[in-house]
């Protein structure tokens, strides 16, 4: 019975990803105007997103694009601060078992290795139910890492975020090294800093 219980749940629970994904995509395409310069082409490992300018292509080895949100501690974060350190930038959200299974271990590097490295936590703030929901689920398990809120979604779109959690490691002159989509565990971050 509860085998048949918890496998109801994951059910339930892949059933809302799958359609929290599929409504904000038609979300955002109600919202693009023509003049977009996002197409929506990538590759089936997700390691590219293209742009229809040359150049401006999201993928490894290109910059990682700028932006500037509010954290949960109501400062400004900007990515161009953040340049000379090598950077996590993780998107998640409360709702999103694999998101709350690998923020211990985010919480863990980034205590380890905060000297070289800034995890950036940016939260799908615009898929919460409100920004609260948000800071309470930080405080309880006590994160300290940095979280942006993207409550309009501009960055996730600037990202082209299609699952939570999806993370962009980026070196310390701000281009991307590597994206991961899926959950990440603290083997994993250590090795791809290492590498960079």
């Amino acid at each position: 019975m509860y085998k048949k219980m918890l496998g109801v749940a994951i059910i339930v629970v892949l059933a809302g990803i799958v359609l929290f994904n599929y409504v904000q995509k038609k979300e955002d395409s109600v919202l693009d105007t023509p003049n977009s310069n996002i197409s929506d082409e990538m590759n089936a490992k997700g390691g590219m997103i293209t742009s229809k300018k040359k150049g401006e292509t999201l993928e490894v080895g290109n910059p990682a694009p700028d932006f500037e949100l509010n954290t949960l501690s109501g400062d400004k974060l900007t990515l161009t601060d953040l340049r000379g350190k090598k950077v996590i930038l993780n998107f998640w959200a409360t709702w999103c078992p694999p998101c709350r299974e690998e923020m211990p271990e985010m919480e863990k590097f980034y205590n380890d290795a905060k000297s070289d490295v800034e995890i950036v936590a940016v939260n799908l703030t615009n898929s919460e139910k409100n920004e609260e929901d948000v800071k309470e689920y930080i405080d309880k398990y006590g994160y300290t890492y940095p979280v942006p809120l993207d409550g309009k979604g501009k960055v996730r779109n600037t990202y082209q975020v299609i699952a939570v959690p999806t993370t962009y490691f980026i070196d310390e002159e701000g281009k991307i090294i590597k994206i991961h989509p899926g959950p990440m565990n603290y083997e994993l971050m250590e090795e791809t800093i290492e590498a960079m």
